[in-house]
């Protein structure tokens, strides 16, 4: 956050029209100010070098020339300070658990209502990450600020078992395995995945696979790894 009080938005989204409703959705919302616009992750990436300081990058996930993917993982590589939020109209779990994957800090729905946007610029401000209702909320989202992380983050793994440590990663990692898989990796049965399964979600307020990436790399279960 700036020393005005207002926190520094860039936007980068190839439809004219959507984007200059976003620029004039995100300046009213009080608090927040947008001060980079571009058109696609290429022009963002070199905008971004003679930008004013940037603390959350909203980006559009199908641009032409570097799409939202790219774009974000290339900004959790090089600038790693800005917190970046996927945008999309694609709520596919898919998309979700890939954008997670490449470092974006939240996933929101273009026809997200604006009251539930600035709640999501404000929990993705202070904690670092914003899980919605379409992925799965839990506790973890109310950490109360960015001091408390580390502590909140000691309290999650105590509570986990190694087991379910272990079932997680498994869970989260990029070669998607399946449960069955995971029961033969973890060396136990398909029931017992089920119950390491059951017993995270319902632990955490988890709701879908998506939701459990989110928690996982939002506390450091796993990480986001450069491409």
């Amino acid at each position: 956050m700036s020393g005005t009080g207002i926190t520094p938005v860039a936007l980068v989204d190839d439809h004219t029209l959507v984007r200059t409703g976003l620029v004039g959705l995100v300046n009213r919302l009080g608090g927040y100010k947008v001060v980079l616009e571009a058109e696609d992750g290429e022009e963002f990436t070199r905008a971004l070098a003679t930008a004013p300081t940037i603390e959350i990058a909203i980006i559009d996930l199908n641009m032409p020339v570097m799409d939202g993917f790219a774009t974000i993982s290339w900004l959790h590589r090089t600038h790693p300070s800005i917190k970046s939020i996927a945008l999309t109209f694609d709520g596919s779990e898919e998309a979700v658990i890939r954008a997670i994957r490449n470092g974006a800090r939240s996933f929101l729905l273009k026809n997200m209502k604006p009251d539930r946007f600035k709640l999501a610029l404000d929990r993705v401000r202070d904690t670092g990450y914003f899980a919605n209702d379409h992925l799965g909320n839990n506790p973890a989202e109310a950490a109360d600020t960015r001091s408390a992380y580390e502590r909140e983050r000691s309290r999650i793994l105590t509570e986990l078992t190694p087991k379910e440590l272990a079932f997680i990663k498994l869970a989260c990692s990029p070669a998607e395995y399946t449960y069955e898989e995971i029961a033969v990796l973890m060396d136990t049965k398909p029931s017992t995945v089920e119950t390491h399964r059951k017993h995270v979600f319902e632990q955490f307020n988890i709701r879908s696979k998506s939701g459990l990436v989110i928690f996982a790399y939002r506390w450091g279960i796993v990480k986001v790894e450069a491409e």
